[in-house]
C-alpha cells in the first residue's frame, strides 16, 4: 500500500548495537531490495477501455485489489486482472490516484479546465461492484475543491487584463500551473512517520520561453476534516466546496516539464518522494524523466528561481543519488513511471504501462502493471522481477 511504513516501532539489537526499527524497514538509497517471498504476481492487467491512457494505479495488496484511473474513468479489478466494475461517466480529466490507507478510499486528481476548477475526487471503492456505475448518481464519488489550484492556474501574469485560457503559449498561469496531476498520502517532508497528508503536485505546461515554470509545485492537505468539503460532483455545474488554505506549499527545482509531476508517490522503503513525468524540453536543463525528492530533508526557505518579482518559498531537495547535472545541480533518473506508480513498502513496485489496441474496430487504450524492485542503480534504479 502507499504511504504506510513497514516493519514495527521496536529496535533490535544486534551484537549488542541497539538498532533503530526504521533503519531496518528503510535502507538508504543504494541498497537493493530483497524481492521477497510474498506472493504478488509479477504482471497485472487493467483492460481495454474506451477512453484516454491509463494516468494512474494503485494497490491495496491486504484486500487484492488494484484500482486504475483511465482519465475518463476509475476501473476496480483484483490481483489477477479480473475486472470487478468501473465508474464512468466523467467529463473532466482523471489523473494520478492513491489508496488513502486510513479510511479506504481511493483519493484521485480531476481537473476542469474549462470551468477553472480543481478537484480531489474521492472514491468510496467498497461501493463499486458491477461495470458501469455513474460517477455522478450512483453514491460512489465525492469531491472536494482546490482553491489555490485555481488561483495559480487563471493568474494574469502579463497584467493586460486577458486569462489566456488552456494553452501553454502565454506567459499567464502562475509558475506555469497547467492544474493538478500527481497525488500521494505520506508525512510531511522533513518528517519521519507520523501524520499522514495528501499532497497535490501541480502540472506545470511546457513552455520554453520563460524562465519561472522550471519547479514542481507540490501542496500539502490535513484531510482529517474533509468530511465537511466533500459533495457530490454535478459536473454541469461544479461545486466550489472545499478548504480556503493549504497546509504547505513546496517548490521542487527539476527544470520545466511536460505537462508537470504526472506520478507522485511516497516511499517509505527509501523515504523518497517520487515523481515521474513526462520530460521536458527546454535547453540548459537535463530534462529526466524521473525525480527522487529527499523526504527526510526539512523544506528551507529559498528563492524560487525565475520569477517575475523575486519570490521566496519551501524548497524541497532533490535525493543526493542517480545523474546529476553539475550546471543546474538538478539529480534525477531515467524512467518511466508517468503512467502509475505504486509503491508497496518493501522495496517493490508496481510501474504501469499504456498503449492503444484495436478490438472489434474500435481503438481502446490499454493499461497494466508490471513488479520491479529497487536497486539504487544509475541511470535506471529500478528492475523488473520475474
Amino acid at each position: 500500500m502507499r504511504g504506510k511504513l513497514v516493519g514495527t516501532a521496536r529496535a533490535a539489537v544486534i551484537a549488542g548495537i541497539t538498532i533503530p526499527a526504521l533503519l531496518l524497514t528503510a535502507p538508504a538509497p543504494g541498497v537493493a531490495a530483497d524481492s521477497g517471498s510474498s506472493s504478488l504476481p509479477s504482471h497485472i492487467h487493467g483492460g481495454a477501455w474506451p477512453t484516454s491512457h491509463v494516468q494512474g494505479v494503485t494497490v491495496d495488496k491486504e484486500r487484492g485489489f488494484v484500482y486504475w484511473s483511465f482519465t475518463q474513468m476509475l476501473v476496480k479489478t483484483d490481483l489477477d486482472g479480473k475486472v470487478l466494475g468501473t465508474v464512468e461517466g466523467l467529463t473532466g480529466h482523471l489523473g494520478d490516484i492513491d489508496l488513502n490507507d486510513r479510511d479506504g478510499r481511493v483519493y484521485g486528481s480531476l481537473e476542469y479546465k474549462a470551468e477553472e476548477a480543481f478537484y480531489i475526487a474521492i472514491f468510496d471503492v467498497s461501493k463499486i461492484n458491477r461495470i458501469g456505475m455513474n460517477a455522478e448518481t450512483d453514491g460512489v464519488m465525492t469531491a472536494v475543491h482546490l482553491g489555490e489550484v485555481g488561483k495559480d492556474f487563471t493568474a494574469d501574469m502579463d497584467g493586460n487584463g486577458v486569462f489566456d485560457g488552456d494553452t501553454a503559449d502565454t506567459p499567464d498561469h502562475r509558475y506555469g500551473c497547467s492544474g493538478i496531476d500527481g497525488v500521494s498520502f505520506g508525512p510531511e517532508f522533513g518528517k519521519r512517520g507520523g501524520e499522514q497528508k495528501l499532497m497535490v503536485a501541480y502540472g506545470v505546461y511546457s513552455n520554453t520561453t520563460r524562465t519561472d515554470n522550471d519547479h514542481q509545485v507540490v501542496l500539502s492537505y490535513d484531510v482529517s476534516d474533509w468530511a465537511a468539503y466533500e459533495r457530490p460532483l454535478s459536473q454541469a455545474d461544479p461545486h466550489r466546496s472545499g478548504p480556503k488554505r493549504y497546509d504547505g506549499k513546496y517548490f521542487a527545482y527539476t527544470g520545466n516539464t511536460t505537462y508537470g509531476v504526472q506520478n507522485l508517490q511516497y516511499d517509505p522503503y527509501t523515504r523518497n518522494w517520487i515523481m515521474a513525468v513526462y520530460q521536458g524540453k527546454k535547453a540548459g536543463f537535463p530534462n529526466y524523466s524521473f525525480f527522487t525528492v529527499d523526504g527526510s530533508a526539512e523544506p528551507r526557505r529559498g528563492e524560487i528561481k525565475g520569477q517575475q518579482q523575486p519570490e521566496t518559498g519551501k524548497l524541497l531537495t532533490l535525493r543526493k543519488a542517480g545523474l546529476h547535472d553539475p550546471a543546474t545541480g538538478v539529480r534525477g533518473w531515467e524512467f518511466h513511471g508517468n503512467y502509475g506508480f505504486d509503491a508497496l513498502g518493501d522495496g517493490r513496485y508496481y510501474v504501469a504501462e499504456g498503449r492503444a489496441v484495436e478490438e472489434d474496430g474500435v481503438t481502446k487504450q490499454e493499461g497494466e502493471a508490471y513488479l520491479y524492485r529497487w536497486t539504487g542503480a544509475t541511470p535506471t534504479p529500478f528492475e523488473r522481477v520475474n
